[in-house]
């Protein structure tokens, strides 16, 4: 007797039948090879029914039988409340819009107004009439701006009507999103102890050490998908506001929601409070938070870990943007957290795409194709996280494009100058900061330039006419007439300037100062919204590197699946724009172009073995989708504010 085996592996490596052991008499070879060619044939079968098995799973999910139960804003909720106490939980009151079906359902008749609004649109409608009759009446006082007022009445929204909030923000995101993001959201987080009204979000505090373990279970949801925390010491560009920065906490996840469509009721708004550094508000009887300095070394780093530790036990799959920490914390936590936990720093991170996003595009717009951004000349002016975060990232990019190896890096590197407060960094510089040493200029470089350690941002542009002048540097005015004089000798046709810093009083330069200048046939972007110009704000890319990794399941964030996003972002904009100098899309089109993202996201997270899947999708399934079926998948599991059915169940 012969022994045969008759196993095959699949085109994935994988056996799709079990083996098979064929014992063989003298004479049995033909029978035998007939059996293993008709198990050929089935495992063949096998395989592309287990392709079409994803293919198949989505058409169920996007089938209209099933889309009330799939769809994220469809999925009907079960409450244990009836009467006021819904009227009072803004994450399910709808105001008149209740039928008197659910009036009845609900003990709500008699409860509210008779007349039923009987559309989301009408409510819509109503809402926006009362808005421009109110803002003009809701200012505080000659100090308080228009922009402010209309925070205050959305607030009162928010506090009243999540849904009808985020559905009045969604369609209306160009005129809000600076309301509920940059650049209002500085002023309220200036304010924020005078304006706070109501509790949002959890705050933990050095003196919580020992408690964020029991703590985190206070929180009433049961899943967090996105947490968005911070330290409050490095607000925008307005320096150290303790607890009021929270602000920023809340202004980032309203557009996980309107972007993204994260679920509101799964998204968790954090502040860890170590103490502040700022005097004004240590002498402030009114200050919210702990009136002491802040926490240095090893006890902060332990508030961090502990706070760390607690949400990932409580939410194992929860993800965490870090937001607005000082520079001299980002890159640490970012590099103690990466690799363990769900986690991204936007400032480093998400800062770091949208720069990269704009400098592929500017090379378009330049005419060129994309592979010749490794030959872009780029000054930066800022060396804090957001400066080294995006010459880090923009150096990789350049890195990858040349071939990846130690002489492509080297290639890199040389391609940028940075600029910070003391002029040129150099490596002639003493107590140079490690994050910015591999980028110093050196000494064998300096002599033929004409430039030494500490030379002034007009002195380098003047030597380097750089293709690209990049500005994150939170100075506002930074990039002066004399400035922007000197880069009109720029060695490419079409400079670019990019004025990222916000708030809008912190941008290097406007719009009209830059054009005024350089002419119209320059390129400029801004990190804040001015009129009629591109917009470099990082709400392009976090809300949909925050989806992609939900819904892939990533078990990290990886360098791959951040860089994926950034070239989504690149490619979105059409060649005829780009050609006009337009190289980030309109706000309006938020929601898709994060769609598009998050499916990048989510391919690179499966290219790069990282995913684990979500709900009905695993990871093989996710594997087997199209880039078209991803974006669908993406698509549907995206929340819409759509009140969802209530059902009233007796404890």
């Amino acid at each position: 007797r012969r022994i045969i085996r008759t196993d095959r592996p699949s085109a994935h490596g994988d056996n799709v039948t079990p083996p098979l052991v064929v014992a063989l008499a003298p004479g049995g070879e033909r029978p035998a090879r007939e059996a293993a060619a008709a198990l050929g044939t089935m495992s063949s079968l096998s395989r592309n029914l287990r392709r079409s098995v994803a293919s198949d799973r989505l058409r169920r999910l996007l089938s209209p039988a099933r889309g009330y139960v799939t769809d994220e804003c469809h999925r009907p909720v079960v409450l244990h409340k009836r009467g006021p106490d819904i009227l009072h939980d803004p994450w399910y009151n709808r105001g008149t819009a209740f039928s008197m079906t659910e009036r009845d359902r609900l003990g709500l008749r008699g409860l509210l107004p008779p007349n039923v609004v009987s559309s989301q649109q009408q409510e819509l409608d109503r809402f926006m009439l009362d808005m421009q009759r109110l803002q003009g009446y809701a200012r505080d006082g000659p100090s308080d701006t228009l922009q402010l007022a209309k925070w205050r009445i959305l607030n009162r929204l928010h506090d009243r009507n999540e849904t009808m909030y985020y559905k009045v923000l969604m369609h209306n995101i160009e005129e809000y999103a600076p309301i509920v993001y940059t650049p209002t959201v500085g002023l309220v987080c200036q304010n924020y102890s005078g304006l706070y009204r109501r509790p949002r979000g959890m705050y933990f505090s050095a003196e919580d050490r020992g408690e964020m373990m029991s703590m985190v279970y206070n929180w009433p949801a049961d899943q967090v998908d996105m947490i968005v925390v911070t330290d409050g010491s490095r607000i925008l560009g307005l320096g150290d506001l303790g607890v009021q920065g929270i602000g920023i906490a809340i202004g980032k996840l309203d557009l996980y929601v309107a972007a993204a469509g994260i679920n509101p009721q799964r998204v968790l708004p954090v502040m860890i409070d170590v103490g502040t550094n700022n005097e004004k508000l240590l002498k402030d009887p009114l200050y919210l938070g702990l009136q002491q300095h802040r926490l240095e070394g090893d006890e902060y780093v332990s508030v961090i870990d502990e706070f760390m530790e607690a949400v990932f036990t409580r939410w194992p799959h929860v993800i965490v943007q870090f937001e607005d920490f000082q520079s001299k914390w980002a890159f640490r936590l970012l590099q103690r957290y990466r690799k363990n936990y769900r986690m991204f720093n936007d400032d480093v991170q998400g800062t770091a795409g949208v720069a990269i996003a704009g400098l592929l595009g500017a090379v378009r717009a330049q005419g060129r194709p994309m592979l010749d951004f490794p030959k872009q000349k780029i000054v930066v002016a800022g060396a804090g996280s957001a400066g080294i975060g995006v010459v880090n990232a923009a150096s990789r990019t350049m890195a990858r494009m040349l071939g990846n190896n130690e002489v492509a890096f080297e290639s890199a590197r040389s391609q940028f100058w940075i600029v910070d407060a003391h002029g040129l960094i150099t490596e002639d510089r003493a107590d140079i900061d490690p994050d910015a040493r591999p980028f110093a200029r050196r000494k064998s470089e300096l002599g033929h330039q004409g430039l030494n350690e500490g030379a002034s941002l007009v002195e380098v542009v003047k030597k380097v006419k750089p293709d690209v002048l990049l500005g994150l540097s939170a100075v506002g005015g930074l990039f002066s007439k004399e400035v922007l004089e000197a880069l009109k000798d720029s060695s490419s046709s079409r400079p670019a300037v990019f004025a990222m810093s916000n708030p809008t009083k912190n941008a290097e330069c406007t719009p009209g100062e830059a054009f005024s200048i350089l002419g119209e046939h320059a390129i400029f972007a801004s990190g804040s919204p001015f009129d009629n110009v591109d917009l470099g704000n990082n709400m392009y890319l976090f809300p949909g590197i925050g989806l992609g990794t939900l819904l892939s399941g990533a078990r990290i964030i990886s360098d791959g699946m951040l860089q994926a996003a950034a070239e989504r972002l690149a490619s979105y904009m059409k060649e005829e724009e780009v050609q006009q100098g337009i190289i980030y899309p309109s706000t309006s089109r938020i929601r898709d172009i994060t769609k598009e993202v998050a499916a990048a996201v989510v391919r690179e997270a499966v290219r790069e073995d990282l995913a684990e899947g979500y709900r009905e999708m695993d990871a093989r399934e996710l594997a087997r989708l199209s880039e078209e079926e991803t974006v669908e998948y993406v698509k549907l599991n995206m929340w819409s504010p759509v009140y969802p059915t209530i059902i009233y169940k007796d404890d």
